[in-house]
């Protein structure tokens, strides 16, 4: 036999097998050989991905295309532009009308006060008996701002007399065991409706006698609210001493208050006649003087309506 075919029997030949190269799964479109399903998920994964990457939210990402930026922006800036003219307009609307119902800046000068002027405002109209000047200083035919003349009204002790007197009464009728709110919500509407009451009446009086008066409305809702700083004194003497107390601070009060409505209505109401030469024996200018008088009475009598029933 031939050495090569016996070196060949001898020798068992070596099969060469294909050599397996493993295939990653993370390819798309091959799978593992011994996977006996196709892995779709990972395909539907990477889709669901790329909607909702942009977007960030798990919602599909809208399309931004030139043309929609180009449709939205316009729109947009048109409705920023028309909002921002509206609300201009408006603000010019209000700030031109709102003088004719609601008078900002005469406001502002009845509460121009500081503490001085609160101490000294107090002291006038509890002892008004030994105060003599009591015109009102002027600059430039401008009245001065209350704090610098304690002449001038204002509404900063009225208001806050008016909110405390409600307090005080609250109180006065939770120590009587008489609380709750409706009549506490009475108490301060039947002030208000006397003040409103007093108010008209004065304007009627004043245009049925034709007095030339500076006198606004809010210089009169003024003086009238000084009355309260009095009814507060009245009630809580009651309260600490009974009703000797309340009497007692409260006729003072009274008198008080009818000396300074007198000393400072009739340079509001008589000086206008003075300057017009009536005489002081006119029948008008006696008119006037009633009507002063009136006002400066109708103080202590209200003072003790709106107070009696508190104290008991």
């Amino acid at each position: 036999m031939h050495p090569a075919s016996l070196a060949a029997a001898g020798t068992p030949r070596q099969r060469k097998w294909p050599s397996k190269r493993r295939i990653p799964v993370s390819q798309p479109g091959m799978a593992d050989p011994h996977q006996l399903f196709d892995d779709t998920s990972s395909a539907q994964n990477q889709g669901y991905r790329a909607q909702r990457a942009p977007g960030g939210l798990g919602y599909p990402a809208a399309s931004a295309s030139p043309q929609a930026a180009f449709l939205a922006d316009p729109v947009s800036n048109m409705a920023m532009a028309y909002g921002s003219s509206l609300a201009a307009q408006g603000k010019e609307l209000v700030d031109k009308n709102i003088d004719r119902f609601i008078p900002v800046t005469k406001l502002k000068y009845y509460f121009a006060v500081d503490t001085m002027y609160v101490g000294k405002k107090l002291g006038l109209l509890v002892f008004p008996y030994l105060h003599q000047d009591w015109e009102v200083q002027y600059q430039q035919d401008t009245p001065v701002a209350p704090r610098f003349d304690v002449n001038a009204p204002d509404l900063y002790i009225p208001a806050m007399a008016f909110i405390t007197y409600v307090l005080v009464a609250g109180l006065a009728l939770g120590t009587q065991d008489r609380f709750s709110p409706d009549l506490l919500g009475l108490q301060a509407s039947s002030a208000l409706a006397w003040l409103t009451l007093e108010v008209l009446a004065i304007l009627l009086s004043l245009y049925l006698v034709t007095v030339n008066t500076d006198l606004t409305t809010i210089d009169l809702v003024a003086f009238l609210g000084y009355k309260y700083v009095g009814m507060i004194g009245g009630v809580l003497m009651g309260l600490l001493f009974g009703k000797i107390g309340y009497y007692l601070v409260l006729g003072w009060c009274c008198v008080s208050i009818f000396v300074f409505m007198i000393r400072t209505l009739r340079l509001k109401i008589l000086a206008e006649a003075a300057a017009e030469g009536v005489p002081v024996r006119g029948a008008r200018n006696q008119l006037r003087m009633y009507l002063t008088m009136a006002v400066a009475a109708a103080q202590p009598l209200l003072m003790y309506w709106l107070t009696f029933h508190l104290v008991r």
